[in-house]
């Protein structure tokens, strides 16, 4: 027996099937906003329960962002997580839903925005870079 589908059936269905695992990636900011970009918070609620911080996003949040010059966790009950960019003068430039990605993505993301990972939490940080 075989499954013959329209190929507009099968297509929805291939498009309904790879949309969760590309939505995350599929965010794309404002980058005329960007270009006083100079620091960033990740804003989320409680970090000890996976039920309600994703576990790749508890993993970037607790273990990654004391690699990050210029980059904090604010705890704000309740909150989903998001990456907060910030202006010069702590304006809020954009913010970028993080519940939906992987550890390697926010990574990606935080590389792309230009914010320098040292290579421990307490190493120098080069001066073009602060």
């Amino acid at each position: 027996m075989s499954l013959l589908l329209p190929p507009l059936a099968l297509l929805l269905l291939l498009a309904a099937l790879v949309a969760p695992a590309t939505a995350a990636t599929a965010y794309r900011p404002d980058w005329n906003r960007l270009s006083g970009l100079t620091r960033a918070r990740v804003e989320t609620g409680v970090i000890v329960s996976d039920a309600l911080v994703p576990p790749q996003v508890k993993a970037f949040v607790t273990q990654d962002i004391p690699f990050y010059h210029n980059l904090v966790m604010k705890h704000l009950p309740g909150a989903d997580p998001e990456l907060v960019l910030l202006g010069r003068r702590y304006e809020e430039l954009e913010r970028i839903p993080l519940s939906e990605m992987t550890r390697e993505e926010i990574t990606r993301w935080c590389r792309s925005l230009g914010f320098y990972r040292k290579a421990a939490p307490d190493a120098h940080v080069p001066p073009e870079y602060v």
